[in-house]
């Protein structure tokens, strides 16, 4: 970013907006200028007038144009040792080796499973905090989509605002086709079949958030394909053709067919018998994404291989 700004942090910075932030909501921008600083706070210096665009008062909510500056107040912040401190070392030294693709517009992560894709309620950091801190001089760096903290597979990153529109578009209409291999309970005795199930996000007494099958929730369709039948399990291929909040998963279990080790909305006793043979993880895993590029409109085919450790189980497991 081209930042005409000062580099003490007790005075007042202006920051010129490039492309890599045009379109994007002033909120959103100052949350990623103020790291560490809580949304509450933002949100009241943008209404007291302390945040300036173009010398004028602005309302949360604009978006911020090409060429626009941006008046930042000067906001005690977290040190950015004391942020990275945060990171697993793990996540971090995994991430350059589990690269799938990389240009100037994206990044594909074959991401682990056990680890958030961005940090929030009780997680201080996830996949894209950690990838800002292994790529510092990337100017733009936003998920494009999310998996649930224990999938593991294909998750597209974002370098550039106008990738990211692009692909969001993609991911909104029917332009991104998404595969998934999961490990069904039981034997399934249909090779094929479409799964038409509209879906209703709840909140659990718990304070967990649950979605389930319900009239009232938004349309999901989800096609399976049977790979491999066991004496205790299914093998199956996932193609979301939508993509609300924990489908596969709600749909695997509307089919009475839950997902091996899914601890929400699985089988407490099957999850446990399962467990004590070596299957410690949702056994969900985003394999192939095929879409079109955002710049140069060719075709991409992305696989992320099965972890060793899932394909390991399987040729363990008693087959029919």
């Amino acid at each position: 970013m081209n930042m005409a700004e000062n580099k003490t942090k007790s005075q007042v910075r202006w920051v010129e907006i490039t492309e890599a932030h045009a379109g994007q909501r002033l909120d959103n921008f100052l949350i990623t200028q103020l790291k560490g600083v809580p949304k509450s706070r933002i949100y009241r210096i943008i209404r007291k007038g302390e945040v300036r665009v173009n010398k004028g008062r602005i309302a949360v909510k604009y978006k911020l144009a090409l060429g626009d500056t941006v008046r930042i107040p000067p906001v005690r912040v977290a040190e950015k040792k004391e942020q990275n401190n945060f990171i697993p070392s793990a996540l971090k030294e995994s991430l350059e080796k589990h690269i799938l693709f990389e240009d100037d517009f994206l990044i594909a992560l074959n991401k682990p499973s056990g680890f958030a894709v961005h940090g929030g309620t009780g997680i201080n950091a996830g996949v894209i905090e950690a990838l800002r801190t292994i790529r510092p001089n990337a100017p733009f760096l936003e998920l494009v989509h999310r998996l649930d903290k224990e999938t593991s597979g294909c998750l597209l990153i974002a370098k550039k605002r106008s990738a990211l529109r692009t692909l969001h578009e993609l991911f909104r209409g029917d332009g991104i086709e998404k595969t998934y291999i999961a490990l069904l309970a039981g034997r399934w005795q249909r090779k094929k079949l479409w799964v038409d199930a509209p879906l209703l996000k709840n909140i659990a007494k718990s304070g967990e958030r649950m979605v389930l099958v319900s009239r009232a929730g938004k349309s999901a369709q989800t096609f399976f394909r049977r790979i491999q039948r066991f004496q205790a399990a299914t093998l199956v291929e996932a193609s979301p053709k939508t993509g609300r909040t924990h489908q596969i998963r709600v749909h695997a279990a509307h089919l009475g067919h839950p997902i091996i080790a899914d601890d929400r909305y699985g089988d407490r006793d099957i999850n446990q018998n399962f467990k004590q043979k070596g299957y410690k993880r949702l056994f969900l895993h985003a394999q192939k994404l095929r879409f079109t590029h955002p710049d140069t409109s060719n075709i991409l085919m992305l696989e992320a291989p099965l972890p060793s450790t899932l394909t390991t189980l399987l040729t363990h497991e008693p087959t029919l």
